[in-house]
């Protein structure tokens, strides 16, 4: 059995990701990003449950969870990968969130495509944040993320249009980025903000963290 590098340890913060194998796509259509974030609600629990209970979008934010065993602080998902940022309330809690994540929405990928075996890239990766500017900085890196989707390369060349880089992240629904933002939705119910540190105390606060990222950005290239 292969060890993991990073040790998971309660009350410490950290950003847990995987892509698909070979970077395959793992989410098609807005049912299957909403089935994913729908079962990070579902799955973090000391119970389980039965997947057929996840028939409609909604229905996993009405039934009663029990005890948390992680706390989600952001989130991001893009067509081939997953980003969490995320620390643990109970004993190995972030390893047996994801297995139950993974493992559930493999189930329903495979039965809904037809298809049999993994899907996801081995265990997840996990980075420990124990550094507080760096553990701000990763709302903003997660968040950041579907800008690549309408310029793959803004981290190399600069963002070639604030406005419209905005207005995407504003459109996009797969990330916690709305709920910064606090416009109401029913994944609210899935942050867990008041475990991690107050960075944003408004929505005010966290849009100009990252509009000054993306100039930052700019300015490190020598862009405008």
């Amino acid at each position: 059995m292969s060890i993991r590098k990073v040790n998971l340890v309660n009350g410490e913060y950290y950003h847990v990701y995987n892509r698909g194998n070979s970077k395959q796509k793992i989410f098609h259509d807005n049912e299957d990003y909403f089935r994913f974030i729908s079962l990070m609600y579902a799955c973090n629990s000391v119970n389980n449950f039965r997947i057929f209970t996840l028939a409609k979008e909604e229905s996993p934010y009405d039934f009663e969870r029990g005890k948390q065993i992680v706390s989600i602080g952001s989130y991001c998902l893009m067509p081939n990968h997953f980003h969490i940022l995320i620390t643990q309330t109970e004993e190995r809690g972030i390893s047996k969130f994801i297995q139950k994540l993974t493992t559930a929405y493999v189930m329903y990928y495979n039965k809904k495509y037809k298809r049999t075996g993994g899907l996801f890239e081995g265990k997840f990766k996990s980075e420990h944040l124990n550094n507080d500017r760096y553990l701000k900085y990763l709302f903003s890196y997660i968040h950041l993320n579907p800008i690549k989707l309408i310029q793959k390369d803004w981290k190399e060349v600069g963002i070639r249009n604030k406005k419209e880089a905005l207005g995407y992240l504003q459109s996009y629904k797969y990330s916690s980025y709305l709920d910064f933002l606090e416009i109401k939705r029913i994944q609210n119910k899935l942050l867990n903000i008041e475990t991690f540190p107050e960075y944003f105390p408004n929505k005010k606060s966290f849009q100009k963290e990252i509009f000054e990222w993306l100039s930052y950005n700019n300015e490190l290239l020598g862009k405008t």
